[in-house]
């Protein structure tokens, strides 16, 4: 493990202002009660605290996974195994167009709806009416820059704020009352150090922690992780995933020069354990992916495909833990779960096991599957060390990981040395895992995982037209199956599988509930609940358009309500290219459903 620091860079001085439409009906707003012994604000909104953040109430969904520790779980039970199947739908509304992956925030009787193409709505969470919207007013030129991202995943809420990252490289925050433009703040010169924002952010004691998929052309600088001052904008610090010539992990890149050390991405939104005061983020392939063309295949190139812990107050790196020398595309940003567990992998079920713990003992564990690979890492997440790890849906990257040391051998076979080499590589660069978020549920202690059977034929080239990885590649399901979506439930503690439900259609973001549900949807517009105990399918509902968005459950008045997007999104297409005979629509739109109300 590692520790290194760099300094803080300075941001540019340009800002953009937004459009506020449809101006927030303030009259008749169910928002939240102050605490006891606060004066109400003059407006009725009880502002947002870390403390309700780290432990939301029940009803609320406060931030991407609703809780830091990235769970993707709401404590809610009205809706359970018995009633599951009487859902309906209660109101629906249509979204922006473009890529639609979007994530609600539920507080105070609203939903504040991140749309595509840096639109932000809040809608009213029990009839679905319109609050008001904000329409980000971007450079003319930003599309010749960044191209045309309109994916916008997650937005944060803090105090009276509800807080994004934008395509033009910003941080902002907007009235969550009223959607004026409360503050904005410049992360990157999208002209000279051009980034992506897909995702993002979370909020981690007051601030606003951010990662972003740099871009070849913008460089190394253009791979930051940063936090700002929820309150006021104002940046704390700023951290590359590049480390520069004189830094720790410099010696890791071969000789290759500081400026063509590029796109080690932080894509994802992160997790935050308060407790420790850690924030942790998982980091994405270089460009090129293959290492022959850049320093050498024996090189680390730290720190792609890695989780990070870095330090909430500083952004110190205080531990990390790569989990492939990716020559093939194969990220590693996505959600990382928080568990208090006892560990104890079984070895009839998982694959790489460390020797030296002492099992079933209870450990603070980061654990999940953060890689398009689809290995589940289970990892200490105060010093980094490799507890266990195992495969689930086909993969033939990794050949060992040595469980003392928790170092990955990859399969030398499918690593290229030439350019015109040719390899199956298993999974697809689209997953095994994607950006699609699994779940974890506290009352069976069993992640839950959207995972897909895909294989792809890679070539490794740099022919004009082809990706900036360097890399040809031709999807195929994978072999000795016809099912290309599964939900996997995995054991915390053991790594067992405990049921697996496989499909034709390509599986998409989970929920899970206190009501022993987990749901989820799929590339054919498929919205189901599975009992989280036995992987039944309960209730299940055609939505029409591929089910893009991720899921949560929040409540009203005493009623829970389930909401999801559906619509366009790039994985979804491309899975479903696999898949021909499938062909649902493509509509951006949010779906809420509940139990009838009582007569």
């Amino acid at each position: 493990m590692s520790q290194t620091s760099s300094p803080p860079f300075a941001a540019p001085s340009d800002s953009v202002a937004g459009l506020v439409i449809a101006a927030a009906v303030v009259a008749g707003m169910a928002l939240a009660v102050p605490a006891a012994g606060q004066e109400p604000p003059p407006d009725g909104f009880a502002p947002v605290t870390d403390a309700m953040l780290e432990d939301p109430a029940p009803a609320d969904w406060l931030t991407w996974r609703r809780t830091p520790d990235g769970w993707g779980y709401s404590p809610l039970d009205q809706v359970n195994r018995d009633n599951v199947g009487d859902l309906r739908l209660v109101w629906t509304r249509a979204l922006t167009a473009g890529s639609q992956e979007g994530t609600p925030l539920a507080y105070g009787g609203a939903l504040f709806m991140p749309n595509p193409g840096d639109v932000i709505q809040a809608i009213d969470a029990a009839t679905g009416d319109l609050r008001w919207e904000y329409r980000r007013d971007s450079p003319d030129d930003v599309e010749e820059f960044v191209g045309n991202l309109t994916t916008n995943r997650n937005i944060a809420i803090y105090g009276r704020h509800i807080i994004d990252t934008s395509v033009d490289n910003h941080v902002f925050a907007l009235d969550a009352v009223t959607g004026e433009l409360a503050w904005e703040t410049p992360i990157l010169d999208y002209r000279k150090n051009p980034a992506r924002h897909s995702s993002g952010p979370i909020i981690a004691d007051g601030k606003v922690v951010s990662g972003r998929s740099c871009m070849p052309r913008g460089g190394p600088d253009a791979c930051v992780i940063t936090a700002h001052d929820a309150t006021t904008g104002e940046e704390v610090w700023r951290r590359r995933t590049v480390p520069a010539p004189g830094e720790p992990g410099d010696e890791t890149w071969g000789g290759i020069p500081f400026e063509e050390r590029v796109h080690v991405g932080s894509w994802m939104a992160p997790s935050y354990d308060p407790a420790l005061g850690l924030v942790y983020i998982g980091t994405s392939v270089t460009s090129p992916a293959p290492k022959f063309l850049l320093g050498g295949v024996e090189n680390q190139h730290l720190y792609h495909n890695s989780t990070l812990a870095l330090d909430g107050d500083t952004g110190e790196i205080r531990w990390y833990y790569q989990h492939l020398n990716d020559s093939w595309d194969l990220d590693h940003p996505f959600e990382r779960l928080l568990v208090d567990t006892a560990v104890a992998p079984d070895p009839s079920a998982v694959t790489w096991i460390n020797p030296n713990i002492e099992p079933g003992a209870v450990r603070k564990v980061v654990t999940g599957i953060p890689g398009k690979t689809g290995v589940v890492y289970t990892l200490d997440r105060e010093t980094g060390e490799f507890l266990w790890a195992t495969s689930t849906t086909t993969q033939n990257v990794i050949s060992s990981i040595d469980g003392a040391t928790g170092a990955v051998t990859e399969n030398a076979e499918l690593v290229f040395s030439a350019l015109g080499q040719e390899v199956l590589a298993c999974p697809t660069w689209n997953g095994g895992k994607d950006w699609e978020a699994g779940a974890y549920s506290p009352l069976t202690n069993t992640m839950y995982f959207p995972l897909r059977n895909a294989c792809a034929r890679m070539l490794a080239t740099t022919a004009a037209g082809t990706s900036h990885y360097a890399l040809a590649v031709r999807n195929q399901i994978a072999p000795g199956t016809d099912q290309v979506g599964t939900v996997y439930a995995i054991s915390a503690e053991t790594g067992e599988t405990v049921w697996l439900h496989e499909q034709r259609a390509a599986t998409m973001s989970l929920v899970a509930t206190g009501g022993g549900l987990v749901f989820g949807g799929d590339n054919n517009g498929r919205f189901k609940a599975w009992d989280q105990e036995t992987g039944e399918v309960l209730w299940e509902i055609n939505l029409g358009s591929a089910v893009t968005g991720f899921p949560i459950s929040y409540a009203v008045d005493g009623r829970q309500y389930i909401a999801v997007g559906t619509g366009t999104a790039s994985t979804a297409s491309l899975f479903g290219r696999l898949t021909p005979e499938i062909r649902p629509s493509a509509g951006n739109n949010l779906f809420v459903f509940a139990l009838p109300e009582p007569r």
